[in-house]
């Protein structure tokens, strides 16, 4: 056949054509999916970068699994960081009720070495950082881990392009990414990102022994400054003890000139 003739292969005959050579090369297909999965989380990344610092007031649900409720309110805030290795930095505290009121939380993030993460703790007056044994572990009786609450860098986990569907109203890609962190206490996790902006609606979390354990839905999204989106409220639902945890977002400001010193441990306890 000519150079001629196979330029003039109807489009049909060429999908054929490169689904034969996939189905021939499981090789080349897995590249194929790791690659387009690494690429729809790239394009998520961009389409959020460069917003410099945001803070948000919040308000923590926790349910049991009779759905019995308290209520924990604080306040975070967040720094973008372009440093080699590492991620952005964020502080969250809590102002209510009494007996949680000035517990914060820091996290610096990390690539592929363990997030570095520090908890003040009032009671006892110290602070106390997290070993990257304990990040797989609750985060103040809540149903999300400390590792959970760390900046989730796209270099942090190896990708595969799963399937497209819908989720709700929405047209969705589904990817499975894969920690790269060894300490972490998930297996791998499935998430939903839209096809439209590229934001999060959902993820699934896998424990290690690969066993469906948490699901994150995202609801309400808003933009801010015409192109960042972030939602109004965040639920992590436990499958294997039927807790839950919802987080839901207020006033969120962006570009506060945080100074990355108030970001470090010694500031801890003037977090009030």
């Amino acid at each position: 056949m000519t150079l001629t003739a196979r330029r003039a292969l109807p489009l049909g005959m060429y999908a054929v054509t490169v689904a034969a050579v996939l189905l021939a090369s499981p090789t080349l297909a897995q590249q194929s999916s790791k690659q387009h999965g690494r690429e729809i989380a790239a394009e998520a990344d961009r389409r959020d970068r460069g917003w410099g610092d945001n803070a948000s007031v919040m308000r923590m649900i926790l349910r049991n699994r009779n759905g019995d409720e308290s209520v924990r309110e604080l306040r975070r805030q967040v720094l973008e960081t372009n440093e080699e290795g590492a991620g952005d930095k964020s502080l969250l505290t809590f102002d209510a009720p009494r007996d949680v009121a000035g517990t914060s939380l820091l996290s610096h993030t990390k690539i592929l070495e363990p997030d570095d993460q520090w908890l003040f703790l009032p009671a006892l007056a110290r602070v106390k950082r997290i070993s990257s044994a304990n990040k797989s572990g609750p985060f103040v009786g809540s149903e999300f881990a400390y590792e959970d609450l760390a900046s989730q860098e796209i270099d942090k986990y190896e990708y595969r392009f799963m399937r497209e569907e819908t989720c709700g109203d929405l047209a969705c890609f589904v990817v499975e990414r894969l920690p790269r962190y060894e300490h972490s206490g998930y297996t791998k996790q499935v998430v939903w990102w839209d096809k439209d902006e590229y934001r999060i609606q959902r993820i699934d979390f896998y424990d290690r022994k690969d066993s469906l354990l948490k699901t994150l839905a995202y609801d309400g999204y808003q933009r801010y400054l015409e192109r960042y989106w972030r939602p109004d409220r965040m639920t992590m639902e436990n499958h294997q003890n039927g807790k839950s945890t919802e987080l839901v977002f207020a006033e969120w400001t962006f570009a506060n000139g945080l100074p990355e010193g108030d970001l470090t441990p010694s500031r801890l306890r003037r977090a009030r």
